[in-house]
Formats: structure tokens, sequence, C-alpha cells
């Protein structure tokens, strides 16, 4: 595979790595910067996406649990219907109902209330859940902090036997809220190497090195499009089949099923669009 023509383009907007596996190979690992533990922003989402399908895989916790019951000491004094309605699948497809954003990176250090979920279920429910796709923290937080509460540890702590160990990945640092709970949002730290990692264990639907951690079902359902066509289960959905992690400045491990392939990168990239049209265009169409 030539990738100088995109090693040229991309490293001008930022790239500054990027991991190639096709057919269970590796076929192109380029660091163009040390390869230290990053925040993955965004592309935290999908981590938490495999936790919660591990907590169902465990029977900690069922996708159609009402928030009202799951939260019952920390909801706001009048329950609109829209919340009323609202189930932790909801929380998976930002598609929960509310009509604007919240937790977002710009907002979490300027909120005064330290418990966030009480703070996210006081937030206006506008939309029938299910109903209007928006982009959205709450969700991802909130399906987090139940996890964390049903099994009795932090996200990490949680995901380390089950993922992280089996895919030799050291415990990770993680962002936590006010009251120690690991933001399911975002602001988990690793390697692209750890993060190509995520993109190849979905690619084998949950198995790696012949056991099945997490059930092959939960893997496609995170990975098809839920509520929107361009959204799973805390997983965006792309082109041909292909689904990504995805954190600001593209932190990014697409998973292209129909090329066997995964492509990871780790970026400052201000311009997504200009970096994934790059993907498409001088490595997709290699493949």
């Amino acid at each position: 595979m030539n990738l100088e023509r995109f090693i040229e383009e991309a490293k001008a907007i930022g790239l500054l790595g990027i991991m190639i596996s096709r057919c269970g190979e590796e076929i192109a690992h380029v660091n163009l910067d040390y390869e230290c533990r990053r925040n993955v922003y965004s592309a935290t989402k999908s981590y938490t996406a495999l936790a919660v399908g591990f907590a169902v895989q465990e029977g900690l916790l069922q996708l159609d649990e009402k928030l009202i019951d799951v939260f019952p000491e920390d909801l706001p004094d009048v329950v609109s219907d829209n919340l009323a309605k609202a189930v932790v699948r909801d929380l998976l497809t930002m598609c929960l109902g509310q009509g604007k954003a919240d937790l977002m990176g710009d907002q979490r250090p300027l909120i005064k209330e330290d418990n966030w979920v009480k703070y996210s279920l006081a937030l206006p429910f506008d939309y029938e859940p299910g109903t209007k796709f928006v982009y959205n923290n709450v969700g991802p937080h909130l399906a987090a902090i139940l996890v964390q509460q049903r099994a009795g540890c932090d996200l990490a702590s949680y995901l380390y036997p089950r993922f992280f160990k089996p895919l030799g990945i050291r415990k990770p640092t993680w962002e936590i809220d006010p009251l120690g709970y690991h933001f399911g949002a975002g602001g988990l730290f690793l390697s692209m190497s750890e993060l190509h990692k995520l993109g190849l264990f979905c690619l084998q639907k949950g198995k790696w090195n012949g056991r099945q951690l997490l059930n092959a079902a939960w893997i496609e359902e995170c990975t098809k499009p839920q509520d929107s066509e361009q959204y799973g289960y805390l997983f965006w959905i792309g082109k041909d089949g292909s689904y990504r992690a995805d954190g600001k400045y593209c932190q990014l491990s697409m998973v292209l099923p129909k090329k066997d392939s995964v492509i990871t990168t780790v970026a400052e990239c201000r311009d997504s669009r200009r970096l994934m049209a790059l993907i498409e265009n001088e490595i997709v169409s290699q493949l």
C-alpha cells in the first residue's frame, strides 16, 4: 500500500499517526509523533457501549428499563411525559429526547451541580425519545453511571478484566465527574495501538484470541443504524457497512467489514472532513 500522498497531505492538517490492518494482518503503522496515550475524546463513547453490553450480558441491566426507575432519587420535581417514556436504550442512540447538547467539553467546568444525573434529568426533554437525533453527552454519561452503580466499581475497573486485560491493555486513565464516576462520553486516554484494538475487537464481533468475550449480537446492534441512519449504539455509521469510534480532532478507529479491515488514526486535526476524505480516497480505495 502506497501511503506517501496520504501522509504528506494528512500531516499538514494534523495527523499524528495511522494504523491499518487487513485480513488479520497489520499492513501499516506510521507514527508522526510519539505514540503516547492521548485523550481519545468521544471515541470513549464506544467503550461505554461495550461496557453496557457486558452489563447486559451479565444481567446487571436491561435496555428497556425506564430512566425514572433506574434513577429514582435524582428525578426533577416534575417529571415530563417524555422523560417518563425514556429507557436505557435511549441513552445510546443520541435520540434521548433532549433538544440541546449538554455535558460538552466547554460546559462541564461551569456546571455548579455535582450530581450530574440530577442535573441531566432536570434538563428539558423536548421530544419523545427515539424521534430526534441530537448529539449529546448526557446519554453516554448516564449509561456509564448506571453500569458503575450496578457493577459497584468505576468503568475502567469494570472493563479491565472483561476487555482491557484480555486485549493486553493496561488499565487506562479516565476523566471523572465531580462524584467520581468515569465520564462515559469522553476523557479516556489510550495510545493509537490500544485504540486500534477496539476496531479489531469489533471486526471480530467481540472475539479475541479465539475467546468470545462479548456477545456478537451486541456488537452487531451497536454497529448498525438505530434511530438514525448515521448512528448505532455510541458508534457512528459510515458508508458501505462501515462504522467507527470517532473522537474530536480525528481520534478514529474505523471498521470496514466488507474489506476485513480496520483503520485507526490519532491526530490534532481541525478539519475532520478533509481527513475523512483523504482516508476514503487514498486508503480505502486501495484496500
